[in-house]
Formats: C-alpha cells, sequence, structure tokens
C-alpha cells in the first residue's frame, strides 16, 4: 500500500502552524513592537476613561487576557461587550472617551464591523487587532495593530491566538510608558515548550476516551482555560467545560468525580496561589487532576506539564500555557482518528451578525 502523501496527513496544517510560533513572537517583537507603541502613545494621550472589549471565539479569550492585564496593570475599568444591544436591538450608548478595542483574527466578522464603526461613531476611541490590516474591521476603526502571525489555514487558530497575546501585552506595557522587556524571553521559550511533543503525546493517552473534561484556572490563567477548551472542543469533539475556580467552588465541583478528567492550569504568581483552594478540593473528590504550571504544582498532581515560569511575569505566562494545551488537543485528536485541520461544521471566517 502507498504511503499517505504529506499533504494527506491529517492535521499537517496545524501541526505547522504551532511551530511557527516562535518566529511569529519574535516577529512581533523585532518587526511590530514600534507601532504598537506608536499606536498606545496615541491612545494613552485620549486619556480613556473605561475600556470595551469585543470579539468572538479564540479573539474573545485573547481580549478576556487583556481584560485581565488593564484592570491589574492600569486600574482602568474594562467590560466585554454584547454585539447584539448594537447589531440586533440598536442600542446607542454614549462612548465618549471610551476605548473600544475589538480583537478578530480575519476583521471579516460583520457584526465585529457593524458593532465597532457604531461605537466611532458613538464617540469612543476604536482600536482594531487583527491579522488582516486591508480588513473591513480595519477600514471602520480609528487605530490598528497588525498581530503579524502570516496566513493561518487550520481551522482551530493556534498562532493567532499567542500573536494576539503578545501584540496585546506590548499595547498595554505602551500605555502605562513600559518597554515590554519582559517579553523578550517568549521566543525561546516557546521553542523549549514545543520541542516536549512527546511529553503531550503521552498525556493525551489519558483523554483518548473521555466523555467530558473540566479546564479550570484563575486570574491571568483563566484566559488559557477557556482558549484550551475551545480548542478540545473544536478539534476532537470533546465537551469541555472551563470555569474559573471560583465559579467551580459554586456549584459546578459537584459533577467531579474520581474519573473525570480535570485540567488546571496553574499560574505562577497570584492567580495560582488563589488556585490552591481549588486544587485542594479536587484532590479531595479524587478527580484525575493534570496540572499545567511550576513543577511543584505538577509534582503534586497525577500527572501534567511543566512550564519554564522561573523569570518569566505572571502576566506573560499565558503565551506559554497554551502551547502544551494547543498541543494536547491536536494529540487527542489524532489518537481519536479525526483530522484537527479540518473540524465538521466550522469555516475560517465566522459571519455573524
Amino acid at each position: 500500500m502507498e504511503a499517505p502523501r504529506m499533504s494527506e496527513k491529517p492535521g499537517r496544517i496545524m501541526a505547522g502552524e504551532m511551530a511557527e510560533q516562535p518566529a511569529v513572537l519574535r516577529r512581533i517583537l523585532q518587526e511590530g513592537a514600534p507601532r504598537i507603541r506608536e499606536v498606545a502613545t496615541a491612545i494613552a494621550a485620549r486619556s480613556p476613561r473605561f475600556v470595551l472589549l469585543t470579539a468572538r471565539g479564540t479573539s474573545d479569550n485573547a481580549a478576556l487576557y487583556a481584560k485581565y492585564l488593564l484592570e491589574i496593570q492600569l486600574g482602568l475599568p474594562c467590560g466585554l461587550t454584547s454585539m447584539s444591544t448594537t447589531t440586533a436591538y440598536g442600542a446607542r450608548p454614549d462612548l465618549t472617551d471610551v476605548l473600544v478595542v475589538t480583537v478578530s483574527q480575519s476583521g471579516g466578522s460583520p457584526d465585529l464591523v457593524a458593532s465597532t464603526k457604531a461605537a466611532r461613531e458613538a464617540g469612543a476611541v476604536t482600536l482594531a487587532v487583527t491579522n488582516n490590516p486591508d480588513s473591513p474591521l480595519a477600514a471602520v476603526s480609528e487605530f490598528h495593530i497588525d498581530i503579524l502571525a502570516g496566513p493561518e489555514k487550520a481551522l482551530p487558530a493556534t498562532k493567532t491566538y499567542t500573536a494576539s497575546l503578545l501584540a496585546l501585552y506590548l499595547f498595554v506595557e505602551g500605555l502605562r510608558g513600559g518597554d515590554g522587556a519582559a517579553a523578550k524571553v517568549l521566543p525561546d521559550l516557546a521553542s523549549q515548550v514545543l520541542s516536549r511533543q512527546d511529553e503531550v503525546r503521552q498525556l493525551a493517552s489519558r483523554y483518548r476516551f473521555a466523555e467530558r473534561m473540566v479546564i479550570t484556572s484563575r486570574g491571568y490563567g483563566y484566559p488559557t482555560a477557556k482558549e484550551a477548551a475551545l480548542k478540545l472542543m473544536e478539534t476532537s469533539y470533546i465537551p469541555a467545560l472551563a470555569y474559573s475556580g471560583a465559579d467551580l467552588l459554586h456549584g459546578p465541583l459537584a459533577m467531579v468525580d474520581n474519573i473525570s478528567p480535570v485540567i488546571a492550569v496553574v499560574t505562577d504568581g497570584k492567580g495560582g496561589e488563589a488556585l490552591q483552594p481549588v486544587l485542594d478540593r479536587l484532590r479531595g473528590r479524587g478527580a484525575d487532576l493534570v496540572v499545567v504550571g511550576p513543577a511543584p504544582q505538577v509534582e503534586a498532581a497525577s500527572a501534567g506539564f511543566v512550564l519554564p515560569t522561573d523569570g518569566v511575569p505572571e502576566e506573560l505566562q499565558p503565551i506559554l500555557e497554551i502551547l502544551p494545551l494547543q498541543l494536547l488537543a491536536y494529540e487527542v485528536t489524532i489518537a481519536r482518528g479525526q483530522d484537527p485541520d479540518a473540524p465538521r461544521a466550522l469555516a475560517k471566517v465566522t459571519e455573524t451578525r
């Protein structure tokens, strides 16, 4: 029997794009940072009093990360917008002196474009963060940041997610007058993490037959939990539920038992400290607990993946945290005999209204 050609190998596109991430991060730091700083300086001069973040899907998880950054680093109150209030109900709130940041890989979804256009007309300072500077979203926004990820062909977004996180981090650093120098370690550390795919493949064997999964975190790690759940659902079709550790204790913990796989994203910092009571409760329930985080946390779990967090600020760790979880979604999907490049019923550009 003739061996399958590389072009027919399931998951080859997703695998290739995951592998590009160190180079994409380096490109943003070397080529994109000056433009991001320029945009941040111009917006800081406008002194926004509030920030609204607009996005869908994977970009929504990147926007949630930006919410944590803006509130913690700058003390700016932030909200995640409900676009239907504008696109379906026709609401027109007064957005004078409000910064509206719209995050979108393609910049082509009609509801994102319409809500951003309406926000600008309502007095907002509008910023689009996209992978397409020629997109309709970029055209209707006052400011634009190109995340420089290059074409992304696999349906599951991987490199555009980490690129969005880094671009948003550098933007917030620019708003506060920082230089973002702490991010310079990320490309090399990302390469180290991605080189450990064999470790992730061993973890994937735990979940090949899973009927559901729970992913939890707190603080900066919570967007990572949500993005990991999305990746697992859209590639392997396993129902994956993402909860803040605090929310998990408010009821959903009851569904966890000794056969329920739980992944905890433990950020090395205040978020990880806040998650400790949740980890204790999960161990007490006999959960199959896998930890992604620093070595001491992994050693105290059933299994896990040790992240290189030494010297990496807590707010930058999500860019590394998601990498083994992207690999996990890929490996679980391959193990289940499915193609992660082409999840059923999905399109690369989702045109919601």
